[in-house]
């Protein structure tokens, strides 16, 4: 569809425009090695305006690209840039210490990549459905109110500060506990929280008068360990490339980016390793005016997770494209090195 020379000159005004965030004109072009008069230059930005790849800003005679100008560029022209040394040397000290859970590597994940853009991140750990329970445990606080801790074989960890109901003394709970650790230690999560739901209860009910309120704890643990959850790093950068002079449009955003569930939605499924969205292909009106950039990685035995970085549509691609790319394999190679070290635990 495009001549060489027209793709050069939208290649070079993008990249150009995402450095700088100013209109390209024929003359920056010229400099930047477009070898061809200034009327030519300006008849090709003309004809790339007509196809819709371009804008003409009312301020100066200069083009910024349109969106279609940044998915044309994304599909056809982006190369990749190289990651800087010094990008490098923070991911790697920032995964080289030492973690507790696998919820610390992805949140850790987050917020490095966070910190390397000045973007909002967005981390989801591999698919762990296939985890099994290694403990359930219960740490008193006072006379009635307790932690409630589930640990996986996985590494993770759920907790929760309960109540105990005044018909449960804290003897049966202890008696309780022991009966579903004896039951369901070992089992994957799917299984326990199928258990919980038929087997379980008649089981305490032969032993116990009331289990009133027990039951709800386990399903909000359970629930809490089967939530897919999303970690956040740079959670309120939006703000600083978003459109916020409007006080409204300000709290939505800020709403939007504190909603778990509406994060989540964000993230798409996709069979590719790296994938651009920008603007409208959001599906979310708030984030016309935003791109992510969205990678997967595979952990072998334990599924899929993956990293998200939303910016602005005028975000340099090439550079983030690169950067997300090495990112996501060494947040594999962490994760596979955790798992490996629990499988030697075990």
């Amino acid at each position: 569809m495009l001549t060489q020379r027209q793709q050069d000159i939208l290649r070079l005004i993008i990249q150009n425009y995402t450095q700088t965030g100013q209109p390209v004109g024929s003359k920056k072009l010229m400099e930047e090695g477009i070898n061809a008069s200034s009327a030519t230059i300006r008849n090709e930005m003309k004809a790339l305006e007509e196809y819709g790849f371009l804008q003409k800003t009312h301020s100066s005679s200069g083009r910024v690209p349109s969106m279609n100008g940044y998915r044309y560029y994304v599909d056809f022209l982006l190369t990749p840039a190289q990651v800087e040394q010094t990008d490098m040397q923070m991911i790697r000290q920032s995964f080289g210490r030492e973690f507790h859970e696998i919820n610390e590597i992805i949140q850790q994940s987050a917020d490095i990549l966070s910190s390397l853009t000045s973007y909002t991140a967005l981390s989801l750990g591999p698919d762990m459905k296939e985890r099994r329970l290694t403990g359930f445990r219960i740490v008193p606080l006072n006379e009635r109110q307790i932690i409630a801790l589930i640990v996986t074989d996985k590494g993770n960890v759920e907790s929760q500060v309960f109540t105990i109901p005044r018909t449960v003394s804290g003897e049966d709970l202890e008696k309780m506990v022991r009966i579903i650790n004896d039951k369901l230690i070992g089992e994957s999560l799917i299984t326990v929280y199928h258990r919980l739901r038929t087997e379980i209860p008649m089981i305490l009910h032969k032993y116990f008068q009331t289990t009133e309120g027990i039951l709800d704890l386990f399903d909000s643990l359970l629930g809490n360990a089967f939530e897919e959850k999303i970690f956040v790093g740079g959670r309120m950068n939006v703000l600083d490339f978003g459109p916020t002079t409007d006080v409204d449009q300000f709290k939505t955003i800020y709403s939007f980016m504190k909603d778990p569930e509406e994060l989540t939605q964000l993230l798409v499924p996709s069979d590719e390793d790296i994938r651009i969205r920008i603007g409208n292909e959001l599906g979310i009106e708030l984030l016309q005016n935003m791109s992510l950039v969205q990678a997967n990685y595979e952990i072998t035995g334990h599924g899929q997770g993956t990293i998200a970085l939303l910016g602005p549509t005028n975000m340099p691609y090439s550079k983030m494209f690169a950067l997300i790319d090495v990112f996501r394999r060494e947040l594999a190679s962490k994760l596979a090195e955790y798992y490996r070290s629990l499988d030697s635990y075990n």
